[in-house]
């Protein structure tokens, strides 16, 4: 596939998608929100993320499907923050209280331009303006995907800013390694050790909890939906994988015993937000002519704590003139 034109957002502007090719994976990206919308692994018929097969559904249906969220991914209490002793006001996107996914205008919810293109790989940048969304600096970003040798996704977000600011950046599918309506027997594996508990909004307390004798120890490998209590557990929070940026290594594993597919998670990132996908209802069809029902997805987006600049304690996401931010994490499939 030659880049098409995918779509048009309400502003008029052309949505172009692509498709690239590599180590037994084939993907399907638009501008977007710098956006996976498609993702097969050879062998395997069903869709490994899910995605709407029309541009129209993404505006007014998505939940970040295969989006790039940010500036800041994931939550800040308030949209409030200070650095170098100035207050800053975020766009408050989550019930009018907090900050969401870099507000509503936030980087997965623009058109991206691609910099770059291969047969395997293609780089999508975007200029985010000093103010826009309250962030101070005009930030300069960029994502590349690139498919390897041996079915690995590899996703890298790069970013550099002329005023001191917060940069954090995820890549947010949401997998189902099955093709199934829901994926509660899905198994999986975090290597964390603690986990951030949550406040009604979904809000970190401040407090850093052991997952030891909780519905949150995926230490070892066990099936999603299991509970202490067999009683619903809506996850939709930060597993504490190490205090700051490390070098790249495993942090999760998934797999379905019905298709065989298992997937692997390398990150240096500090913190991995699983989410069960309990709040998914879109109401229009997505891929394979699915209408997806809560579960139909889970996502595991490695980045910086949320809420880390009001918690004291929380690695930084503090972005200086002079530095380059560089997120790597590689999503690896294979079929046992």
């Amino acid at each position: 596939m030659d880049i098409e034109v995918f779509g048009t957002t309400a502003n008029g502007d052309n949505v172009h998608r692509v498709e690239i090719s590599g180590g037994g994976l084939t993907a399907r990206l638009m501008t977007w929100g710098a956006s996976l919308q498609d993702l097969r692994l050879a062998g395997h018929a069903p869709p490994l993320v899910l995605g709407f097969p029309k541009f129209d559904h993404y505006p007014a249906h998505s939940p970040y499907f295969g989006a790039t969220p940010g500036r800041y991914a994931n939550r800040i209490a308030h949209g409030r923050f200070q650095l170098d002793g100035t207050d800053y006001q975020l766009d408050r996107n989550q019930q009018g209280k907090h900050h969401l996914h870099g507000g509503s205008q936030g980087i997965g919810k623009r058109v991206w331009t691609i910099a770059q293109r291969g047969d395997d790989f293609v780089r999508f940048e975007i200029d985010d303006r000093d103010g826009h969304m309250g962030y101070p600096g005009n930030c300069r970003i960029a994502c590349t995907y690139r498919l390897k040798t041996g079915g690995v996704l590899s996703v890298v977000h790069e970013a550099e800013s002329d005023q001191p600011t917060l940069c954090n950046m995820a890549h947010h599918s949401y997998f189902n390694l099955d093709g199934s309506s829901e994926i509660l027997s899905h198994e999986l594996m975090i290597a964390a050790e603690h986990y951030l508990p949550v406040d009604g909004d979904q809000i970190p307390t401040g407090m850093i909890e052991p997952v030891a004798d909780t519905d949150f120890d995926f230490r070892d490998m066990r099936a999603i939906r299991q509970a202490t209590d067999n009683a619903f557990v809506a996850y939709d929070h930060n597993f504490c994988l190490s205090e700051k940026r490390v070098p790249k290594r495993v942090v999760a594993l998934a797999r379905s015993l019905n298709s065989g597919v298992v997937l692997e998670v390398w990150t240096g990132e500090p913190g991995l937000q699983f989410y069960g996908g309990f709040k998914i209802s879109p109401t229009v069809e997505g891929l394979q002519g699915q209408t997806y029902q809560a579960h139909a997805g889970f996502c595991l987006e490695s980045q910086i704590w949320p809420d880390s600049p009001n918690n004291r304690g929380f690695p930084s996401a503090v972005l200086r003139p002079g530095e380059r931010l560089t997120q790597e994490t590689d999503y690896i499939f294979s079929r046992s």
